[in-house]
């Protein structure tokens, strides 16, 4: 199980001309400026760091937008980064879901609320 993340433009609506039959067929189309996906098993550490529902479950926060989450990911991550014993005590045993990957998967994930801050913000988990 894994949780991905997505930044996400307005959805609009194309319409076109089919060169068959000449008949007007619309469609909605949503640009996507960012996804990426992280184990389930890093969920504690996640807790641990306060940023837990900011990834996992920001509707419950009342945040949509990536601007939103740009505060809190930078303080969790500077939590994470101050004491990385605290945080390497809750690698998964099974090797899938350790701090050495965790944190530059937030960073990335930092990185883009930062360059598309009016993003809508979509998790699957």
């Amino acid at each position: 199980m894994s949780l991905d993340v997505y930044l996400t433009g307005e959805k609009t609506v194309v319409r076109c001309v089919c060169s068959e039959c000449d008949n007007v067929h619309e469609r909605t189309e949503t640009e996507n400026f960012y996804s990426a996906n992280i184990t389930h098993n890093l969920g504690e550490m996640a807790e641990e760091a306060g940023i837990y529902k900011h990834l996992w479950r920001p509707e419950e926060l009342g945040i949509t937008k990536a601007k939103e989450l740009i505060e809190p990911l930078k303080t969790g991550l500077a939590i994470m980064r101050s004491n990385p014993a605290r945080f390497e005590k809750l690698n998964s045993t099974n090797g899938w879901g350790l701090y050495k990957n965790f944190i530059p998967w937030i960073r990335k994930y930092l990185d883009a609320c930062i360059e598309y801050p009016n993003a809508n913000i979509h998790v699957s988990r």
